[in-house]
């Protein structure tokens, strides 16, 4: 996976003020937990369900449900819906943003099943209860994870950055560090 360079970001510690280079640094950090999978593989095969495994599986659980779902929740709750809402008159972008967010949409509900049943594997690394993962398994959530992220950062980030005002993109990040439990910024 190679994340592109979102216009603006130069940070992974990209903050809720700039909430679509936030949501671009997202994607670097499930490039990092898809690869700490990929090298789980061949990991416990070598060494089993060992600690450093055990650690690693609970490390990416702990990352796809918390920080993961945020970033789903950011675009479902937040920024489809303002994209959606700024295009609704527009004859030649709403047909666009529709087809472009319900595609999302249902990627979302995809790697969601996908990472739904790849954490009942981890979670029986993490407890040692297995020393297995299916390298199918996890090639299929990196993969679908890869050509999510692609878009997102192909068309959906540049679409965002182009039609959303500084009044909307300050609502998006209100709510994005509101979900997070971060306090208003002055």
């Amino acid at each position: 996976m190679n994340t592109k360079q979102f216009p603006g970001f130069s940070s992974p510690s990209a903050s809720t003020e700039a909430p679509l280079e936030m949501l671009a640094a997202c994607h670097g950090r499930v490039e990092q937990q898809c690869r700490t999978l990929l090298r789980l593989v061949p990991h416990l095969q070598a060494h089993g369900a060992d600690p450093s495994a055990r650690q690693a599986a609970r490390a990416v659980m702990r990352y796809f449900d918390t920080a993961a779902q945020d970033h789903h929740a950011d675009e479902e709750q937040d920024l489809f819906p303002a994209l959606l809402a700024i295009t609704a008159d527009s004859a030649s972008e709403a047909p666009r943003v529709r087809a472009l967010t319900q595609a999302l949409l249902a990627d979302h509900q995809r790697i969601g099943g996908l990472w739904r049943e790849l954490r009942q594997a981890l979670a029986a690394v993490a407890e040692a209860q297995a020393a297995a993962l299916s390298i199918e398994q996890v090639q299929e959530f990196v993969g679908a994870y890869q050509r999510h992220i692609e878009q997102e950062e192909g068309e959906l980030l540049p679409l965002a950055a182009r039609l959303l005002s500084p009044a909307d993109i300050g609502r998006i990040g209100a709510a994005m560090r509101q979900r997070r439990g971060i306090g208003a910024i002055d």
